[in-house]
C-alpha cells in the first residue's frame, strides 16, 4: 500500500518542485526505501537520516541529550527536535520524523508498543503528533510509513 501512497507524494513533490528529507528510527530506513522505490526519486528525495541510536539523533540531527534524557528516545519533543535536524541540516523544502516503539518488546504501561511519534517540518513550520499502531513489528513499521505518507501529501 505504501507504494500507492510514495508515487502520489512523489507527483506531488515534483509538481510543486519540491524535496523531502526524512529522519527514521523505529522504521529502520524503510521510509527513505518507500520513497526511493518511485523512478526519478532524485528529483524529489534529498536524504534520510537513519537515526536508531539515541548517539546517532544526537551527533546527527542535533537532538538535546537533555530532551532524550528527560522526556525519552520515543517521544513528541523528540520527534520535533528530529525533524528540525532534518529539515535545517538537509535543507529540503518538507520533512518528516519518525521515533517509535514498533516492538514486540520495549513497550511499557506509559508508552506501549504501537506508539509512534512523528514530526513535520514545512515551510518554516512544525508540527508533532502521536500515533497508536497495532500488529505485529512489521505491521507497526507499514502503517508508520503509510501514515507519514499521507500526512506528507496533506500538507502540500
Amino acid at each position: 500500500m505504501s507504494y500507492r501512497e510514495a508515487k502520489y507524494l512523489s507527483e506531488l513533490l515534483v509538481s510543486k518542485g519540491l524535496t523531502v528529507s526524512v529522519a527514521e528510527s523505529c522504521t529502520g530506513g524503510a521510509l527513505s526505501s518507500s520513497l526511493t522505490s518511485i523512478s526519478g526519486a532524485s528529483s524529489y528525495f534529498d536524504c534520510g537520516y537513519i537515526t536508531y541510536s539515541n548517539q546517532s539523533k544526537v551527533q546527527m540531527l542535533g537532538v538535546s541529550t537533555e530532551t532524550i534524557e528527560t522526556y525519552g528516545a520515543v517521544s513528541e519533543k523528540v520527534a520535533h527536535e528530529m525533524v528540525i535536524g532534518a529539515g535545517e541540516r538537509s535543507q529540503s523544502n518538507l520533512a518528516v520524523s519518525i521515533t517509535g516503539i514498533a516492538g514486540p518488546s520495549g513497550g511499557s504501561a506509559e508508552k506501549p508498543v504501537g506508539m509512534v511519534c512523528f514530526g513535520f517540518f514545512f515551510d518554516g513550520k512544525t508540527a508533532t503528533t502521536t500515533q497508536f499502531f497495532s500488529g505485529a513489528r512489521p505491521d507497526i513499521v507499514s502503517q508508520s510509513i503509510s501514515y507519514a505518507l499521507v500526512q506528507l501529501a496533506l500538507k502540500l
